[in-house]
């Protein structure tokens, strides 16, 4: 596994750098460049590239990404989408063109095909698809008229809340954020549902341990700040990304709660920066390499075939166990 160190060496910045970055530490002094090639060093520790296909046409891909810079630096996720997208596309020889929905639309049909990265609603989709048909939807998927490449949540929160109750925790609270399309409507959340579903079949489910805000670190701090004042503690937490988690530490920290001796965490996405955190935190890992790749790899079959029907890839997740979870009873 790859050390601070050695991120900090390839990135050319110092240790403490690398920790505060990976921590969205808000008091660090450093440029958006400097955090943007600390996370990218951090993901190509993580990445293994395949081979490079040779003898392709060279097709122009349209990439449109729900993120801005800003924002992909706030929550790396959909930016280590993008760069494995980027990465793919050099393999195969592919040019890509940054495009945004709002002020490049006409420029869509210009494309050989088009990914979009981030949550993207019927409409948008459809608006997308006047445009250029040669179109897949990553990390969400609005309905099957659309291909797409999406995880495979139903069977991470699976492995969340069984690690959770085989250790024996019963009173899990949930920590989580909230999304909206650019209409306005509510997305949503298959983690909420499928913890939901967990606790009511165990007859453990309690309303009141639920929180939602948004899924900045600044958010994961505020909730669980409340949910430490509002009652006695839960043995467990589920924190909806891990940004969440990172600010569910430090309300742990300012309180004096130890974790995992006094409250258990699992995050979720499994960010470079979760495994260097005290206690390294238990998180799903979502291979964004894999969802990139798939994500290419299906509009160049789309580009290639006149098919007349959609495909919905299934990105599997790994359960990274840690040190945040303890065994109780």
């Amino acid at each position: 596994m790859a050390t601070i160190k050695d991120i900090a060496e390839k990135a050319g910045v110092s240790n403490a750098t690398v920790s505060r970055v990976l921590n969205f530490d808000d008091t660090l002094s450093v440029s958006d460049e400097t955090k943007r090639r600390v996370f990218e060093v951090a993901e190509d520790f993580e990445y293994v590239p395949l081979r490079r296909r040779k003898g392709r046409k060279i097709n122009k891909i349209g990439l449109v990404n729900w993120y801005d810079s800003q924002k992909e630096l706030g929550d790396p996720y959909y930016l280590y989408i993008r760069l494995a997208v980027e990465k793919r596309c050099e393999d195969l020889g592919f040019e890509i063109i940054r495009l945004d929905l709002i002020n490049d639309i006409e420029e869509l049909n210009k494309v050989d095909g088009i990914i979009a990265i981030g949550k993207y609603d019927d409409d948008e989709a459809s608006r997308m698809a006047k445009y250029n048909k040669n179109i897949v939807l990553v990390d969400h998927s609005t309905s099957n008229k659309f291909n797409s490449v999406v995880l495979d949540f139903k069977d991470s929160m699976s492995k969340i809340m069984n690690y959770f109750y085989k250790n024996g925790h019963k009173s899990i609270a949930y920590i989580g954020g909230k999304e909206y399309f650019s209409s306005g409507k509510e997305i949503y959340d298959y983690r909420f549902e499928y913890y939901k579903e967990f606790m009511v079949i165990n007859g453990i489910y309690n309303e009141s341990d639920v929180y939602f805000g948004g899924f900045s670190h600044k958010d994961g701090y505020k909730l669980m700040s409340k949910l430490i004042k509002d009652k006695k503690l839960p043995t467990a937490v589920f924190c909806g990304n891990d940004n969440i988690a990172i600010g569910a530490y430090k309300a742990a920290f300012e309180n004096d709660i130890n974790i995992p001796d006094d409250i258990s965490i699992i995050g979720f996405n499994d960010l470079p920066g979760s495994k260097y955190i005290t206690p390294s935190l238990s998180s799903v890992r979502i291979y964004t390499d894999y969802l990139g790749e798939a994500s290419v790899d299906l509009l160049n079959e789309v580009m290639d075939n006149n098919r007349n029907y959609s495909k919905k890839v299934v990105i599997p997740v790994d359960l990274k166990i840690r040190e945040s979870v303890k065994k109780i009873g």
